[in-house]
């Protein structure tokens, strides 16, 4: 994802000039990278294959990064896009996006053994969901359509919940009883799009209820306050994540209204333009939250180069959020796919 520059505003008095004097820096995020739930889902993915052996099948990507799927591709994984794509008798691995009941029916109709390294704040919504369902709530989701996250939490109860894709949807809602009626929110989108949203269904519902605790991720959050920070700050923002990742994406948006006079989605280093270097004292560098910090450190080498050496952080927040690794990995699936087989 690319954007257009903004003019460069006259230099004021007070103002960080370093593009002007000559001065070449770097502002590095933190927190950036991987969060705790990308985190339990690539772990489950490589300790599957180290216990099981390959092949191990993943249903569609375990996590948004070209990066990251490549280096399990190349470890044993084998990545499908549907269920039923994995041979009977093996072991299928759901992603930390989440998955609705209709696809766990698949894999006992294929017979096949399943390990869920679905988000455990991703499975708290869909808990949500099931709860205001059997409550009979309207429920408003709050996210964009075709993503996985949105797709898994509506399958937990389709017939109660409406998408909601940001604040220019809001009029095409219809509820049954507006008294009775709830949002919940992928957990990656913009924290701003998000309330924003939020605040234009209130106007259409005054007594909307809210979840009892905020959607959003923590790592969403502090890695969008992180960007806000350093988007008044930097000439340049460039985030390393790829394209289909929501929350990386995101980042680039926020940069831009934060401040930033530019801003760059990149999976890989060489991907960066010289060009969008010219006049350029100040870059920002951050990471979605599915993207390793091997692919950070090409970046700021990148960088580094070209004469921006001198590198500070920027912290935002402090992070000491870590999830168990997915129960079925403390018991022989390979056993189990074979009995359901020959049962």
């Amino acid at each position: 994802m690319t954007s257009s520059p903004r003019p460069t505003p006259a230099a004021t008095p007070g103002e960080d000039a370093s593009h002007r004097s000559g001065r070449r820096k770097v502002l590095l995020a933190a927190p950036r990278g991987y969060c705790a739930g990308v985190d339990r889902a690539v772990i489950a993915v490589e300790k599957a294959l180290e216990q099981y052996g390959a092949p191990v099948y993943v249903r569609h990507e375990i996590v948004h990064n070209k990066y990251v799927v490549k280096t399990l591709e190349r470890k044993g994984a084998i990545f499908v896009d549907e269920t039923e794509e994995v041979p009977e008798g093996n072991i299928v691995i759901f992603s930390a996006h989440g998955v609705a009941p209709v696809v766990h029916d698949e894999a006992k109709r294929g017979k096949l053994a399943t390990i869920d390294a679905t988000c455990p704040l991703v499975t708290k919504v869909h808990k949500e969901a099931v709860r205001y369902a059997k409550e009979d709530y309207d429920i408003l989701l709050i996210g964009h359509e075709g993503h996985e996250e949105v797709i898994g939490t509506s399958g937990e109860a389709p017939e109660h919940i409406t998408l909601v894709d940001g604040p220019d949807d809001v009029a095409n809602v219809e509820v049954r009883d507006p008294d009775k009626v709830v949002w919940l929110s992928q957990t990656t989108l913009s924290v701003d799009e998000t309330m924003e949203t939020v605040d234009a269904l209130k106007g259409r519902y005054p007594n909307l209820l809210s979840p009892p605790s905020d959607d959003i991720c923590y790592a969403t959050q502090n890695r969008q306050t992180a960007v806000k920070q350093m988007g008044a700050e930097a000439d340049l923002v460039i985030v390393v994540g790829s394209k289909n990742s929501s929350n990386s994406v995101r980042l680039v948006e926020v940069a831009l209204g934060a401040g930033a006079r530019d801003a760059h989605l990149v999976d890989y280093a060489e991907e960066i333009d010289e060009a969008w270097l010219e006049g350029v004292g100040t870059v920002g560098v951050t990471s979605g939250a599915s993207v390793p910090e091997v692919l950070v450190d090409g970046v700021l080498e990148w960088l580094a180069a070209r004469g921006y050496e001198d590198v500070e952080t920027l912290t935002a927040a402090e992070e000491s959020i870590h999830f168990s690794l997915p129960k079925e990995l403390r018991r022989d699936l390979r056993a189990e796919a074979k009995a359901a087989t020959e049962g």
